[in-house]
């Protein structure tokens, strides 16, 4: 058996109940799937619901716990009620994960259970995450990072798993499509959302669409923009982005790359944004 794997059963063993803050994605899957696998119904999911969540993440969620049978709490929330989240600042992420961890811990605290979790795994490390100071100061806890695990094991050990989710593509909340100091507006993120579901139904698997003051910078895998020589496609993208309200619709030619909306923060300020 892998090693980090050990390393992380017997974290989760220790910790004798958990409740896990489970998003869906690559990493709080598996985290969700062994800590079930060790602890049975002492293993417990909880989901944020809020206007930064899409429809398809909450449905994949969902979907992940009603087949393995884990109890999963559906917590709705209104970070936008919050003016340092609304405002959009640089470090949006701490005062968001900050509310949001704050309301998770009393929600393990209502259930008796000792220990809130969540996915971070050593790749984390390599961006700008402001919300990591958040979870330092709420002292929750990261058992895959805390058992060794980066992005790539996780991946391969969810894939030996039958994991679904071990190939999903990065995902990020709405609110980042949204460049720093342009205040969010649910009907901006509700425009995202729209335009990124048309592109995942037309097959696109990697996406981001920014919204550049309703103008939508498209971001998707380099393999994929060749797929935009189609003229149908082109005609029919355009249309429906017009019609959710963009003034204009572009297409990134660098591709998806994670880590973009750090790298125009600095360009525009020339404020260096540090690593968590």
């Amino acid at each position: 058996m892998d090693k980090r794997l050990e390393n992380l059963q017997e974290i989760l063993k220790d910790m004798g109940s958990v409740l896990v803050a489970f998003s869906g994605g690559v990493d709080s899957s598996f985290l969700l799937h062994t800590a079930h696998e060790v602890l049975g119904k002492g293993a417990l999911a909880l989901t944020f619901v809020s206007p930064f969540m899409s429809r398809l993440e909450l449905n994949r969620a969902s979907q992940f716990c009603k087949e393995r049978e884990i109890e999963h709490i559906l917590y709705e929330i209104d970070p936008l009620a919050d003016e340092e989240i609304r405002e959009n600042p640089h470090d949006r992420c701490y005062h968001c994960k900050r509310q949001l961890f704050s309301q998770g811990l009393a929600e393990a605290q209502r259930l008796n259970i000792p220990y809130l979790v969540e996915g971070t795994q050593l790749s984390d490390a390599s961006d700008h995450r402001p919300g990591h100071r958040a979870l330092e100061e709420l002292k929750i806890r990261s058992p895959l990072a805390e058992a060794g695990l980066d992005k790539e094991q996780v991946r391969r050990l969810s894939k030996e798993f039958g994991l679904s989710s071990w190939n999903l593509p990065p995902m990020a909340c709405l609110a980042s499509r949204i460049p720093y100091g342009t205040p969010i507006r649910p009907q901006v993120l509700a425009r995202i959302e729209d335009a990124e579901e048309f592109l995942f139904n037309e097959g696109f698997s990697l996406v981001r669409v920014r919204d550049h003051h309703r103008m939508a910078r498209i971001e998707l895998s380099p393999e994929d923009i060749e797929r935009f020589s189609h003229r149908d496609l082109r005609d029919r993208l355009v249309s429906h982005f017009k019609s959710l309200g963009f003034v204009a619709v572009t297409l990134d030619l660098e591709g998806y790359r994670t880590g973009r909306l750090n790298e125009l923060w600095q360009q525009e300020t020339g404020e260096k944004l540090e690593k968590n």
